[in-house]
């Protein structure tokens, strides 16, 4: 078995097999044509994080069609979308919504030429650049299906689309906003994201955790600017930066377990305007990664440490030491709960195959679907999982050595949109069958 991007669970007890399964496939495949237009629709008219309001309200046209009850405007363009049907566990199924500002350079027919104003003010070409079009295309099949095939499950299902996921906010906005008040609170929640790092088509689902806590530090450095002739008379800020990225370094490789993953990463060091001059400010921007909670207080504390330790050093006075601001904004970890991650690998392995189910490792990326397990850890079962989308041509090219692969985020990502359409959607599909399975217990 190749490792690609995910990592895969020990086998548990089989699961029962999803009802019907020709039926789900046939059912996906008639769909596709309806399906790849929806994609190239949404594509071609990608919203940024918190203007997701047109993207909203088609999907929601879509979803009342099909018989759900929708609700729209939750958590700001969130929309909920609840079919009770029966006794049984509530299944939550979430899509993500927003685009990012990236100008688009994959040469599509149908790429993006949408332009918008970010919340901080900056123009940008806007692109479907993290493939969050697929997601929301097989949200729309797999809900269609599951409610054209109500006579085969037991249940209520929540199936959810989430605004403002590229920054870290949507999650807990709709949370905030009532999402397990004011509708069904599920027993088990589900995700799918694109990989950009498999082929098309295949699927892995990583156990325990499967991505990472995501925060971002700033830290203002500090100093006593004057003329580049006469250092003596200054505090350069740049060398007490300097010296505070070096010490950041430690954090890791001294601090923290060997055996706990963790990343610190100076993004940005922004300083002075002119080469005979010592400013009197220095700004450092900061990535900062772990999976478990612990660590994440250990690096977080740990650089306030480090920063204002290298100010005493630098011999400035404690109200001009580097000032750290952590972001309001976090993601946390990823954490796919065993038992369900079990269950449905066998029943992806099942269903497509041992050669499209693929193994791999978690990985430092972040995603916010997380925070609806940890919202109530002890009663959610919760499983996001991965379907590859590189174009068989291109994973074969790269393989050979002939070409490097666009990463998510990249302006020439471009996955075989119709491989994970139809992949996720009938994956979303029979792992709802198998949650949703007539007599079964939320507690199951």
């Amino acid at each position: 078995m190749r490792r690609i991007l995910y990592a895969l669970p020990l086998l548990f007890a089989a699961p029962v097999a999803a009802q019907t399964p020709d039926a789900v496939g046939q059912g996906i495949e008639q769909q596709m044509p309806e399906l790849m237009e929806l994609y190239r629709y949404l594509h071609q008219n990608p919203e940024l994080s918190f203007q997701e309001t047109e993207t909203a309200a088609h999907l929601a046209g879509m979803a009342r069609e099909m018989g759900f009850e929708v609700t729209e405007g939750v958590g700001g363009t969130g929309v909920v979308a609840v079919m009770e049907n029966g006794p049984g566990p509530v299944l939550l199924m979430r899509a993500d919504m927003d685009a990012l500002p990236v100008r688009e350079q994959t040469g599509l027919p149908f790429a993006s030429e949408v332009v918008a104003t970010t919340d901080e003010g900056i123009e940008s070409p806007v692109m479907h650049a993290c493939g969050h079009d697929t997601h929301m295309s097989a949200w729309v099949g797999a809900a269609r299906q599951l409610a054209e095939m109500r006579d085969q499950w037991s249940g209520t299902l929540v199936a959810i689309l989430q605004p403002a996921e590229e920054r870290g906010a949507g999650a807990r906005m709709m949370l905030e906003d009532g999402l397990y008040e004011r509708f069904p609170k599920p027993d088990y929640a589900i995700a799918f994201h694109d990989s950009a790092s498999a082929p098309a088509g295949t699927i892995g689902v990583v156990s325990g955790w499967a991505m990472a806590n995501v925060d971002s530090v700033d830290i203002t450095v500090h100093g006593v600017g004057g003329h580049g002739a006469y250092p003596h008379t200054t505090r350069d800020p740049i060398v007490l930066g300097s010296r505070i990225v070096g010490a950041l370094q430690t954090l890791v490789s001294r601090e923290v377990d060997p055996q706990q993953p963790a990343v610190v990463t100076v993004g940005a060091f922004n300083a002075g305007t002119k080469h005979n001059i010592i400013s009197d400010e220095a700004t450092m921007l900061l990535t900062v990664r772990s999976y478990t909670d612990e660590v994440r207080e250990q690096l977080l504390s740990g650089i306030e440490r480090i920063a204002r330790a290298e100010g005493m050093v630098a011999g400035l006075p404690e109200d001009r030491w580097p000032t750290v601001t952590r972001r309001d904004e976090y993601t946390p970890a990823v954490f796919n709960t065993p038992e369900l991650t079990g269950r449905l690998e066998q029943l992806f392995t099942a269903r497509f195959g041992e050669d499209r189910v693929l193994a791999g490792e978690p990985v430092m990326g972040g995603e916010d679907f997380s925070r609806y397990w940890r919202a109530d850890r002890d009663n959610i079962q919760s499983v996001l999982f991965w379907v590859g989308g590189v174009p068989q041509d291109r994973w074969e090219a790269a393989e050979a050595g002939e070409m490097d692969l666009p990463s998510l985020h990249s302006p020439f990502w471009a996955p075989d949109a119709e491989a994970v359409i139809s992949t996720a959607s009938e994956a979303l599909v029979v792992a709802a069958l198998d949650i949703l399975r007539p007599g079964q217990a939320a507690s199951d």
